[in-house]
């Protein structure tokens, strides 16, 4: 594709910047760039400020309320979003169950829930992983039988990222325990989380934020009105899903501004009386990361444009997935390598908010190590970085 922008493409982006200039509270602005932390009410009322002007759904289909963008506008909006330090628009109800209501649900499902995805009026959260069924998802033990007009469902589900927010779950299943292959006998349903029976346990991680959670079901009575698609057929549901989780996983807007952010904390760091990002060796590493990013900023824009042309991601979503997860964590081991010891102080109180400056009283250093804990995840979710080199090899490379 041409990655040269059209007079058209640029006007957009100035449409883009003067509507974030205007209507980014600079409250949240200087939360996101200064990695503090973002509370529930913070990610609602920036999602509402954009979908009053319509651009929530930038890659649902008009008819659905989307914005009908081309790949190349999606691309500018979030590069942009990410200059400005907005909050994200969480993915779980966009772009990873609301793709699959459109593909696979039926008509009334879509009229109730992909409105309320929009406006945010339901916080969604994902129900796939298990403490035995992780990488390997398909090995899911969470039950459903249905019962009538109701499925009744026992299990557990873990690693339930704002699961303590959320209105509803999207749950894979297992309808038939008698299936000959682990893949069949997998159903999706979608869980109201107020339903009785559903417990939330808080999982508290090393960067001592409470993102994740475990959820038990314990006789969840669900509607069988609430199956998406056929029954047994969840886990090609669940793969489509993945296909768009994994390439937004890739985060090349955040990204950028990642990376100007290490430049800046390199740049005000002294060694042997110059600027870190003098120093050749670091200069040498910065640059390698910027370079790994640029590549994949276009192999994003090649899969997006796939997109466009009605063809869903397919397992080259797979490399985005580990090539962005490998550049954000490249890029917060080299702000802690930075920073130094200084980074090693954990300051609660600053990350809240609730004081002017770290512990350290270095503003830059307070949430790195926090920062650098949290990404080590990114590796694994969304199917582990070596599962996806296996897909790579099966489905691309034919091995």
């Amino acid at each position: 594709m041409d990655l040269n922008y059209t007079a058209e493409d640029l006007a957009f982006r100035d449409t883009v910047r003067t509507y974030l200039e205007a209507n980014l509270p600079k409250d949240l602005q200087q939360k996101v760039r200064n990695h503090l932390r973002l509370s529930k009410e913070d990610f609602v009322r920036w999602h509402k400020i954009v979908a009053k002007q319509g651009w929530v759904g930038t890659g649902w289909p008009v008819e659905y309320g989307g914005t009908g963008w081309t790949a190349v506008q999606r691309h500018i909006w979030e590069e942009e979003c990410a200059n400005a330090g907005t909050p994200a628009i969480l993915p779980f109800g966009v772009n990873m169950v609301a793709p699959v209501i459109m593909a696979f649900g039926n008509e009334a499902q879509k009229r109730y829930y992909l409105p309320r995805i929009l406006n945010c009026d339901d916080w969604w959260c994902q129900g796939y992983s298990e403490p035995g069924a992780g990488s390997d998802l398909a090995s899911l033990k969470t039950r459903a039988e249905r019962q009538g007009d109701h499925y009744i469902v026992n299990g557990q589900k873990t690693w339930t990222t704002l699961g303590q927010h959320a209105d509803m779950i999207f749950c894979l299943v297992r309808t038939d325990a008698a299936a000959t292959r682990k893949q069949e006998g997998i159903s999706f349903l979608l869980i109201d989380m107020k339903t009785p029976g559903i417990t939330v346990r808080p999982i508290i991680m090393l960067d001592e934020e409470h993102e994740v959670n475990e959820v038990f079901f314990d006789n969840v009575k669900v509607p069988v009105e609430n199956l998406i698609g056929e029954e047994n057929k969840g886990w090609t549901y669940a793969k489509y899903l993945l296909g768009h989780e994994r390439t937004n996983i890739a985060a090349v807007g955040r990204a950028k501004r990642e990376l100007g952010f290490l430049k800046r904390v390199a740049n005000n760091q002294q060694k042997n009386g110059k600027p870190l990002l003098d120093d050749p060796m670091f200069a040498t590493k910065v640059a390698n990361v910027e370079i790994e990013l640029m590549a994949l900023e276009v192999t994003v824009l090649r899969v997006i444009s796939q997109e466009g042309a009605k063809r869903g991601p397919g397992p080259e979503a797979s490399m985005l997935k580990i090539k962005g997860t490998e550049i954000q964590q490249a890029l917060t081991e080299l702000m802690v390598e930075a920073i130094g010891p200084y980074a090693m102080p954990f300051d609660a109180a600053y990350l809240e908010g609730e004081t002017e400056h770290s512990v350290t009283q270095d503003d830059d250093a307070a949430p790195l190590a926090g920062y650098y804990f949290n990404y080590r995840k990114t590796s694994i979710y969304g199917g582990s970085n070596e599962i996806q080199k296996n897909i790579i090899s099966q489905m691309i490379l034919g091995l």
